[in-house]
Order: structure tokens, then C-alpha cells, then sequence
């Protein structure tokens, strides 16, 4: 039931919206993964942000993406519960303290020994419309601890101006998503971190007002 919920959202709502009213530039969709568990490490400036990311994989793969979100934000009542868990299927990021430290991750290592994907924001919250913030380590923790998880750096523009932090309502604003060649594993913190900021920095200057979809 909870898959057929999603599929129809995505399929009805969230696609229409993205591909004909935004109007969303796709760069190197074939970067994408098909199979095995990956973490996509995307920059946030909107809570559109998910929804494109998710939009991009076959409505027949949907049920193996976890977005991982606030559950400040995400879980803030029964009605928005209901609808990030059951729909979304996000996994609640607790940042208020209410978990220990070494659990906060669990379920997303959870997640990666299912072979699901993560769809992780390193910057932890939404920032300035395309300014990179800095990044957090937990992604490198989960890297480390699955080596065989590919992981994808991606970077979104011009989505947090159709719905920038704060608002309610979408301006159509043509956006791009361009999406890198998985990581090279690294074992030192600083090495990984340097290496994902790079590579950010790198797909940043792809972005154009051409349609792309290759």
C-alpha cells in the first residue's frame, strides 16, 4: 500500500510539477544508480530539493530511496508524520539531542546494509539559494563504514529560487540537477570531505538554462 502511495504521488503530482512547471535541466542522469546501496550527497536550498532528486529514478525504484530528514521539521505532527514516513519513506533525523550520538546514524547504516539509497544533504539544513555551505561529517562516517556504497555527489541550482527556505509558494524557475561520477574511497576524514567539496565546486560550474537530459 505504502508503495502504491508513492508511485501515484510521483507519478501524478511531483513529475508534472517538476518537468513542466519548473522546468528541470537534467546533466549526466546516467551517473545515477541502478542497483546497490549509495548514498546521492546533494547541496539543500529548498524542500523541493528531495522531490527532484527523487523524481529522477524509475517509479519502480522509488521504494529503495530514504531521503534522511528533520524530524524537527518532518515529524512535527501526525498529519506530516503520516506523510513523511508512509510516502516519502524518509528516515527522521533527530537533532535536538532526544537519541545518543552514536545511534543518531543507525538507521541510515540500516538503510545501506539493505542495499537502499540515501538521499543525504551534507550541509545538514536549507541554506542560501545557491550558496554550498559547509559540510558535515556523517557522510563520511557512512562512507567509511560501507565501502561498497557508491557515493554520488549532486548539485541542484535554481531550486531555492522556486521555492526558497521560508516559503510556501512555487515560482517556476528553470533548475538544473547535475549529477557527478561516484567518489573514490578515502580513509581520512579531511581527504573525503576535501574531495566531495571539490567535486561540488566542479558540477556547480555545469549549470546552464539549456535542456539536458543525457
Amino acid at each position: 500500500m505504502k508503495n502504491w502511495l508513492k508511485i501515484l504521488f510521483f507519478a501524478l503530482l511531483v513529475r508534472p510539477i517538476v518537468f513542466f512547471i519548473i522546468g528541470l535541466n537534467v546533466h549526466h542522469k546516467k551517473n545515477l544508480p541502478d542497483e546497490g546501496s549509495a548514498i546521492l550527497a546533494a547541496n539543500h536550498n529548498s524542500h523541493l530539493d528531495t522531490l527532484v532528486l527523487m523524481s529522477l529514478f524509475p517509479l519502480t525504484q522509488l521504494y529503495r530511496l530514504r531521503p534522511v530528514a528533520a524530524a524537527d521539521y518532518f515529524m512535527k505532527n501526525r498529519w506530516v508524520r503520516w506523510f513523511s514516513l508512509r510516502v516519502l519513506n524518509i528516515i527522521p533525523l533527530h537533532r535536538d539531542g532526544s537519541i545518543p550520538k552514536e545511534s543518531i546514524l543507525s538507521e541510515c547504516h540500516q538503510a545501506l546494509a539493505d542495499g537502499d539509497i540515501l538521499i543525504l544533504f551534507p550541509e545538514g539544513s536549507r541554506g542560501k539559494p545557491e550558496q554550498l555551505g559547509e559540510f558535515k561529517k556523517g557522510i563520511f562516517h557512512l562512507a567509511n563504514a560501507h565501502p561498497t556504497a557508491k557515493v554520488i555527489p549532486v548539485f541542484t541550482y535554481g531550486l531555492g529560487k522556486s521555492l526558497p527556505k521560508g516559503e510556501k509558494l512555487l515560482v517556476p524557475f528553470f533548475s538544473d540537477v547535475v549529477i557527478g561520477s561516484p567518489l573514490d574511497q578515502h580513509d581520512d576524514s579531511q581527504t573525503f570531505m576535501t574531495a566531495l567539496n571539490q567535486q561540488m565546486q566542479q558540477l556547480s560550474k555545469q549549470v546552464n538554462t539549456g535542456r539536458i537530459l543525457d
